[in-house]
């Protein structure tokens, strides 16, 4: 068993980041995800793995520095709420189109604009979309615990890696500052010069005897660009077949299906127990990872269902992949808070009953 501590989400982000290896973390201060940065100056990981810690002068800054760093091959990672990650979608375009490895936190909170430095599960669409221009896509994990925020940093690089593309980790404010046991891992040291030549020869870590490794997202030969294209299309559909990550609960029997990721996940599951307590057999798909979507598995159950609603702290952006998953087999529906506020597990029961039994 590795150590136990008590901590907060962002907190736990920040050990996690440190025992994971990470070369680099560039950041900038919004709330509700500074205690990332607050962490990880206070414990001086310079000292205990030679870990860079640099706030930037902005979140422009920041993810930029994250693209020099990553293109030397390095672990790198950033973090930031909403309207900042919007500030670091310019770069995070750049760096897929260049291939590199990165992992990007969201702590969402409510918006549009500044909004409200409350949670939310807005950004949805910013993430999964690919919130900057082009045609890219990243791996996008929803951590819905203190642990998994801690795990999912490891997670996160290996994929990061394997596919040279960033990885977001879509978490939200009640995560985020929420405290919970954490089990941490041992320390992963960080890559020697020579690790990091044998493992990513596309780096740019002086020629050393071989071609020059030229990192840039552009190219004006259009015949070229498209080509580039249609590598990074392949790439995403290999994460497609091989990344989908879910959980289910009390989906032997269920006739009815919440599907709810992070903080949401957690009410919902509770919203299950009241449910089933009161005769409907209702059961839970929680996606892990929100690209590459686990469309197949509720396909995979369709059969037996009546219905699907979809729970988010937004107006409804996930039930557009139910809704293009399901093809309009089985009827879906959405119900959501905004600007900050967190439905309860009865409120979620008792919506369902009007929408789905009539009660």
């Amino acid at each position: 068993m590795g150590e136990l501590k008590l901590m907060k989400g962002n907190e736990a982000i920040g050990e996690a980041a440190i025992r994971a290896g990470v070369d680099a973390y560039f950041g900038y201060p919004i709330t509700p995800q500074s205690e990332v940065i607050e962490y990880l100056t206070s414990e001086k990981p310079e000292e205990r793995t030679g870990m860079v810690i640099l706030q930037a002068e902005s979140e422009l800054a920041a993810i930029n520095m994250v693209y020099g760093a990553a293109g030397s091959g390095k672990k790198v990672m950033t973090s930031s709420s909403s309207p900042g990650v919007s500030l670091k979608m310019e770069g995070i375009s750049y760096m897929a189109g260049a291939e590199l490895p990165c992992v990007v936190l969201n702590v969402v909170r409510g918006g549009p604009g500044l909004g409200t430095i409350q949670p939310s599960q807005a950004d949805y669409f910013q993430a999964v979309k690919g919130g900057g221009h082009g045609d890219y896509r990243m791996v996008v994990l929803a951590p819905a615990s203190v642990q998994e925020m801690a795990d999912f940093v490891k997670l996160g690089f290996e994929l990061a890696f394997k596919y040279r593309n960033p990885v977001m980790m879509l978490s939200d404010g009640v995560i985020g500052q929420m405290m919970e046991k954490v089990e941490l891992g041992e320390q992963i040291p960080r890559w020697t010069e020579e690790e990091i030549i044998r493992k990513n020869p596309w780096a740019t870590t002086g020629k050393k005897g071989r071609e020059r490794n030229i990192i840039t997202s552009l190219d004006l030969d259009p015949a070229r660009q498209e080509q580039h294209n249609h590598k990074l299309q392949k790439k995403y559909r290999q994460m497609e077949e091989e990344e989908v990550r879910f959980e289910k609960f009390e989906c032997d029997d269920a006739e009815y299906l919440f599907v709810a990721y992070g903080s949401s996940s957690r009410i919902a599951q509770k919203a299950v127990k009241i449910a089933r307590e009161k005769g409907h057999k209702v059961g839970l798909l929680r996606p892990i990872t929100l690209f590459p979507y686990p469309a197949k598995e509720i396909q995979s159950m369709l059969g037996q269902l009546k219905g699907i609603l979809s729970l988010e702290l937004s107006a409804g952006q996930m039930v557009e992949d139910i809704k293009l998953a399901v093809e309009g087999k089985v009827p879906v529906d959405h119900y959501g808070r905004m600007g900050g506020i967190i439905f309860s597990p009865a409120e979620i029961v008792e919506v369902f009953e009007e929408k789905f039994i009539g009660g």
